[in-house]
């Protein structure tokens, strides 16, 4: 029995021995209580993030100012980690203290992505969907969201300008039709515009959809693409509130033009070598138009944000101030904005709304400066007592120019546009169980629109008639109200993950103008002003109109999930249209897509490869872009007639333009095969799509004779076929190492358009210097071609055809050479011949950024290669037929300077003059900085004290790099012909802009 009591008391002490060992194991590494802070890299706390201790199930979670406190040992590791952020290892190291700044993560696969009427997890999308980060916007100085897209998503190309208030043109995937190639917006589920007067800043997500599957939830407004807006939300905890100041000066590129003393040798020259009288130059004056008409604009941007929330409901309240005095007199954009989203649950019942109301007010450009710099010449005086009104310009003899100044036409024709916008939307939701719930939502959106222009008494170019002043003034409204009811079921049955939704929509759009000119306007005598109100001056004119159009809609959608591996996605939308007639008025737009995350099966065995996913699909989508009356007969009941013995005049009516009641939907039918591959831990991904699009049944409105009686307009038709065809590639890495962070990369896009068929009977469409021929691009350039300059009578007389005929008799040395393409002895326009193309071989974007401790970077690069483009700025300078200013430097052909590609110059209309040759086509790639950016964060140890949570300041600058041969002011310009794409005719080119921010958060 002693015995037995002996063995237990010592295996008592060989246990109590052991644990003792462990107990002082575990305090030798001294448990110590660590605290700090879970941040953003742009300073901003991380509310509910998780602090676990490494291999343990020990962890804590941040609190609302993203603060923490955990007990550790000392030589232990915390794993930092939140949705939306790169998981973040930190070594304890008997540290009481330590921060944390977590780097966003673009490519988590569990992230949350708007699709339209619902969500999915990026990892689980089937379709061509791109994500952008709001904060990639907002970083930049733009006006509209469209803007802050370039360079940041494959497939999409966006042009834009300079001009205050101007909006940006967006194609998504390449050119789908011949009219509005812009997409749907989409703004917390309102379908609606993300146009000059919405505030960019209140943006927390963007989505772009690019493909028929993705956006056929949307059917017969998705042709074109859908960009998804979602505006930011409160959350819960205290209030918070951020604001930011950014001021930016901007700076307009310039010509190198002539001066008087350049100008005057060539200008003289010219008329010598046609034989002309000299013009009588005022050689005392040496104007610079460039310096009177541009200058340094300047852009501010305020914006302040509230936000807070608990447990039942959440509210986001902003304002937002954006001014922009613009680079050429007489420009002006101004807007504010405000925003209240908010919402609140009780048990199964949710509501919310969305509000956004906004003011903005544009001085409109008058005349084109861009061109009127060049084409008025630097002996005018800017000002001449002589003229009415006071302003220098052409006058025969002296200056045989009808340029137009630009600062008499800004001074003498004014307009303005003004806009009063209210749109949002109200929600509810009921959720019977948590695999069933029902949603209503109600959108509506109302703008009072105001348009008046000034004409005042006063000339601003050569034989101009004395008008007298006049006011043109209309105003609108335009309404619109959005009714949805969507019912969704989401439930998992093993492995099997189902979501079903149906729906039902209704839009009705109604727009009403009512509109008046008055002419001979009094002047105030106390201040010189005209009244410009419509209660005064004589010769009323008054008219109005109402349009009206509604869109009924039934929807739904079936997601299928079976193991994370196989998922399927598949939609039917049917939409009916009041722009139809009633038998064309229904259209049914159906979708499907696949997708195989092989990286999920047994047999995929690898640790290099994270995530690789293969998709497909094809969708069919519809476009009704076409006016609200298009099938009816147009109408005009202004007309008079004489009738009867006594000649009575008698009001009438006539059909003006002809009508089409067969009108039906334009088709878009899209394939789509895309690769998601994510390497290294998914730090490296890949994403590659391979897409075939063709719209059938193109509505578009192809000129007909006026002998038809037809004069309101080209009658819409479902004329054309178009077909592109494309690749997207994006690759993208980011990598953390201790606290040095960085990203980059890189997009490419290349999309190949071709007109399949005209129709009615149609082979081609000839549009300025541009040709649409079946089976070829939209818009290829069609012109004479060049051959060099003739340098003797002797070349001028051996340039024959197979027939001996001398081709340009008439030509002198130095005059072009042109080909004569048909051989019949003679230079026509039948000469000419397809030399190239206005599109884009393919473009590509770059982005990098990296961090360290506070600071940060980050760079937009853009490129385009293979575009040919038509230079109209060196179609005028270049011509010499006409009065204008030229390039400097030129070095025309004489007989002393026979080592030149520039040709004789002679007034007067020669083969020199022609524009419609290929002389003014330039390569038009480029390489430009499209931004480029510096950013600091104050440290939480100089702002512990002073109640600010968060501090940075930024600067940046824009366009300030571009690298091309193209020699008029940007070759990333715009034009909204489709068949003229490639012709830069005064378009307002990108500012280079520089930009001073600061940030706070309390």
């Amino acid at each position: 029995m002693k015995t037995k009591i002996t063995q237990i008391l010592k295996k008592r002490y060989y246990l109590l021995f052991f644990f003792s060992l462990l107990l002082q194991q575990t305090y030798a590494q001294q448990q110590i209580t660590i605290t700090g802070k879970v941040v953003s890299t742009t300073g901003e706390s991380i509310p509910f993030a998780n602090v676990v201790i490494k291999n343990t199930k020990n962890g804590a979670v941040t609190d609302f100012d993203g603060t923490y406190k955990i007990t550790a040992a000392g030589n232990q590791t915390l794993v930092f980690s939140s949705q939306g952020y790169k998981t973040a290892e930190v070594e304890i190291n008997n540290k009481t203290s330590i921060n944390v700044t977590l780097q966003e993560d673009a490519m988590k696969l569990d992230e949350i992505v708007v699709v339209g009427y619902g969500s999915q997890q990026k990892k689980d999308l089937t379709g061509a969907v791109s994500l952008v980060k709001a904060t990639e916007i907002q970083k930049r100085q733009v006006t509209t969201v469209a803007d802050g897209l370039q360079g940041l998503v494959t497939g999409v190309k966006v042009r834009g300008g300079g001009r205050p208030g101007q909006e940006a043109s967006v194609e998504i995937r390449g050119l789908k039709n011949l009219q509005n190639t812009n997409p749907l917006y989409v703004i917390d589920g309102l379908v609606t515009s993300a146009n000059r007067d919405f505030n960019p800043n209140d943006i927390e997500s963007i989505q772009v959809l690019k493909d028929a599957s993705a956006a056929a939830i949307y059917g017969s407004r998705a042709a074109n693409g859908v960009i998804i807006i979602t505006t930011k939300k409160g959350k819960k905890g205290p209030l918070q509130v951020e604001v930011s100041a950014k001021s930016s000066f901007t700076v307009m590129p310039r010509y190198d033009l002539a001066g008087t003393e350049e100008f005057a040798k060539l200008n003289n020259m010219a008329y010598d070598n046609a034989g002309m009288t000299r013009q009588n130059l005022n050689m005392a004056v040496n104007t610079d138009w460039q310096d009177a008409v541009f200058r340094t604009g300047m852009i501010q941007d305020y914006n302040a944000s509230f936000s807070g929330g608990n447990e039942n409901s959440t509210f986001f309240m902003s304002g937002n101030y954006f001014g922009n005095e613009g680079t050429v007199i007489g420009t002006d954009f101004d807007r504010i904005s405000f925003r209240v989203n908010s919402s609140g649950t009780k048990g199964i019942f949710s509501i919310g709304e969305n509000l956004a109301i906004s003011n903005s007010k544009t001085d409109e450009m008058s005349g084109n400066p861009i061109i009127d710099v060049y084409r008025m010449t630097p002996t005018i005086p800017l000002y001449d007592a002589s003229n009415p009104g006071g302003y220098g310009y052409g006058k025969q003899g002296v200056a045989d120019t009808f340029g137009t100044n630009p600062l008499a036409i800004a001074d003498f024709a004014n307009t303005t546009n003004e806009n009063f916008r209210i749109r949002g939307n109200i929600w509810s939701e009921l959720k019977f169980a948590p695999w069933l719930k029902y949603r209503f939502n109600f959108g509506y959106e109302t703008s009072f629109d105001s348009y008046k222009f000034m004409r005042k008494v006063g000339n601003w170019t050569l034989n101009q008639p004395i008008d007298p002043s006049q006011t043109d003034q209309n105003k609108g409204r335009s309404q619109t109200t959005l009714f949805e009811n969507t019912l969704t079921f989401k439930k998992e049955f093993g492995k099997h993950d189902i979501t079903i939704l149906v729906g039902q929509t209704f839009q009705k759009d109604k727009y009403d103008q009512i509109y008046g000119t008055k002419r001979n306007l009094p002047i105030n005598s106390g201040n010189g002003q005209y009244y410009e109100v419509l209660n005064q001056g004589d010769s009323p004119v008054v008219g109005g109109f109402i349009n009206e159009a509604a869109l009924a809609s039934y929807l739904g959608r079936i997601e299928y999930n079976y193991d994370n591996r196989y998922l399927l996605n598949a939609v039917l939308r049917r939409d009916g249209s009041s722009r139809f007639s009633d038998a064309n008025k229904w259209g049914n737009f159906p979708s499907v897509s696949a997708g195989w995350r092989i990286n999920n099966e047994s047999f995929f065995k690898s640790e290099f490869i994270k995530d690789l996913k293969l998709r497909a699909s094809y969708g069919e989508l519809g476009s009704g872009n076409i006016r609200e009356y298009e099938y009816k007969s147009f109408v005009n009941n202004f007309g008079q007639i004489v009738l009867g013995n006594d000649q009575n005049l008698y009001p009438s009516a006539t059909q003006v333009k002809l009508s089409n009641s067969q009108l039906r939907w334009e088709k878009l039918k899209q394939t789509n095969f895309g690769l998601d591959l994510g390497v290294l831990n998914n730090d490296l991904r890949l994403t590659a799509d391979y897409f075939i699009a063709r719209t059938e049944d193109v509505l578009f409105g192809f000129p007909i004779l006026l002998t038809t009686g037809n004069d309101g307009g080209n009658p819409i038709s479902n004329a054309a076929t178009v077909e592109n065809k494309g690749f997207e590639l994006e690759l993208a890495y980011s990598k953390k190492i201790n606290e040095f962070s960085f990203n980059a990369s890189i997009n490419f896009t290349k999309v190949n358009n071709k007109l399949v068929s005209l129709g009615n009977g149609q082979n081609e469409n000839i549009s300025g210097n541009t040709i649409t021929r079946a089976g070829n691009p939209v818009g290829m350039w069609y012109v004479l071609q060049t051959d060099g300059l003739f340098q003797n009578q002797q070349e001028i007389d051996n340039y024959k055809n197979a027939n001996g005929q001398v081709i340009m008799p008439n030509a002198v040395p130095g005059d072009i050479r042109f080909k004569d393409v048909n051989g019949d002895g003679q230079i026509t326009s039948t000469d000419k011949a397809i030399v190239g193309s206005p599109w884009p071989e393919f473009e590509m974007g770059l982005n990098a950024g990296a961090e360290y401790k506070g600071f940060d970077f980050s760079m937009n690069w853009i490129a385009s290669h293979g575009a040919t483009v038509y230079d109209g700025f060196r179609s005028v300078v270049d011509r010499f037929d006409d009065n204008s200013n030229y390039r400097a430097g030129i070095q025309p052909w004489t007989p002393e300077n026979p080592n030149t590609d520039f040709p004789r110059i002679t007034k007067g209309s020669t083969l020199n003059s022609r524009g419609d040759s290929d002389r003014f086509l330039e390569n038009g790639d480029f390489i430009r900085l499209k931004y480029i950016g510096f950013g600091y964060n104050l440290p939480q140890s100089v702002l512990k004290n002073s109640g600010i949570s968060r501090a940075r300041l930024t600067l940046s600058a824009q366009n300030i790099i571009t690298i091309t041969k193209y020699q008029g002011l940007d070759p990333e310009f715009t034009n909204s012909n489709i068949f003229e794409r490639g012709v830069d005719n005064g378009a307002f080119p990108n500012l280079k802009t520089y930009s001073f921010g600061v940030e706070f958060g309390f």
